[in-house]
């Protein structure tokens, strides 16, 4: 897989836009801890995808979006539990459940590419 920088990948984008909803769509929740949680774990996933592709090398970038692999679950755990307690929109939260999912396969898509071609970051 042929890329510039992390700007240029897909599940980089989508990962980004999919906190810009959650930190939108909490806004106003009453669960504060919770809200607090899923931002973070929001923000970890396109920042680990940033941070690795940026140090230079497969193995480190294939370590790193097992990072961000890990947040997206850690995201969805959160996610199903606001849709249980009606947190937001139980069909915006099921819609980002379902991102969150796509997202978490398009990283392990990558993460394999990355190993099977060691294909350096540039």
């Amino acid at each position: 897989m042929a890329y510039r920088s992390f700007e240029d990948l897909e599940v980089w984008q989508r990962s980004c836009r999919l906190s810009v909803e959650i930190f939108q769509a909490f806004q106003s929740c009453k669960y504060q801890n919770l809200t607090s949680q899923i931002e973070r774990s929001s923000l970890s996933v396109p920042s680990n995808i940033a941070e690795g592709a940026e140090r230079g090398g497969a193995k480190e970038f294939s370590q790193f979006l097992k990072i961000a692999k890990g947040s997206s679950g850690e995201l969805r755990t959160q996610l199903y539990i606001a849709k249980k307690l009606k947190a937001i929109p139980i069909d915006q939260a099921a819609r980002m459940i379902k991102e969150s999912a796509e997202i978490s396969a398009m990283l392990e898509g990558l993460r394999k590419s990355i190993l099977r071609t060691k294909t350096p970051v540039t």
